[in-house]
């Protein structure tokens, strides 16, 4: 753990804290300033990386696992270049780059802490798998809405079975298919797919046309509450009440607005349940006219 959070403090302490991708003032053999486009990961030209061969990865290996810090450090910065090829794929998450590229910097020394020279597998065949699985954690407990672990691993494993199912039986599978084999309800396994799907804004264009207006979801979602037909049937609704006397509106009013029971409305009102019931039954039966 000590050499991890050591490791961790030399990335950051070489490379600054801060991210920045844009264009930056370059002056030229002539004196005079030009602007030419630079990009820049914690304060430093990532084209400027270096890259190590097989021959100096396999040197400076050999040197980190008898405990040399400064090899390790060196193995680090010079495989920050795979860092940054696989949070690009991540680019598009909404997501700040520099956090990226920090969780891709903790997968890289964890794959480093892991690796086994002795099973003739690459560096970097077995990194990129540890960077993109520790990003991808970073962005499921980073999500805008937060899901219960339980949850996200029920539908990751769901994943999974689906992925099987449609390999084997080469067509899409099914709900009741995933749940059996997983031996959970399938209203268990709906809910957890759902709870892993990204959120969507509802002003994200989804068409525009040349020379037209942009449509996007918030058009293409349905508004079931307020339809016009709800509009009219409260109106009836409130205009058949007023045609009630107190006491029916008031018996009304704790059953079907507040969920009351028959007999908690006769224990507020002061009547018998019985009586609640004929009150009830008459001021519905009135109401059906004047709706």
């Amino acid at each position: 753990m000590w050499i991890f959070v050591i490791s961790l403090k030399y990335i950051f302490d070489s490379l600054g804290k801060n991210l920045f991708i844009g264009v930056q003032p370059y002056k030229n053999s002539e004196g005079t300033i030009d602007m030419i486009n630079k990009v820049e990961i914690c304060g430093v030209n990532t084209s400027k990386l270096p890259v190590l061969n097989n021959e100096k990865k396999k040197e400076l290996f050999d040197k980190i696992l008898e405990g040399d810090e400064k090899a390790r450090e060196e193995y680090i910065y010079g495989n920050l270049r795979l860092v940054l090829s696989v949070i690009q794929k991540f680019s598009n998450r909404g997501e700040y780059m520099d956090d990226l590229f920090q969780v891709g910097c903790i997968g890289l020394i964890k794959a480093i802490d892991n690796f086994d020279v002795t099973q003739g597998v690459k560096f970097s065949t077995y990194a990129v798998p540890m960077i993109i699985g520790e990003v991808r954690r970073y962005l499921r407990d980073n999500n805008a809405i937060r899901v219960s672990r339980s949850m996200r691993d029920t539908a990751y494993k769901a994943l999974q079975v689906k992925e099987m199912i449609t390999k084997e039986k080469s067509r899409e599978a099914t709900i009741d298919e995933i749940a059996k084999i997983m031996e959970l309800p399938k209203e268990q396994i709906v809910i957890a797919l759902d709870s892993i799907q990204d959120p969507v804004s509802l002003y994200e264009p989804v068409f525009h046309d040349a020379g037209g207006d942009a449509l996007y979801v918030m058009d293409q979602v349905s508004d079931e509450k307020n339809r016009d037909s709800k509009w009219i049937e409260n109106i009836s609704i409130n205009e058949a009440m007023k045609k009630l006397s107190e006491r029916e509106k008031k018996i009304l009013s704790l059953r079907f607005f507040e969920g009351k029971t028959q007999t908690e409305v006769s224990e507020e009102i002061g009547i018998s349940q019985a009586q609640v019931s004929r009150l009830e039954k008459s001021a519905l039966k009135s109401m059906k006219k004047w709706v």
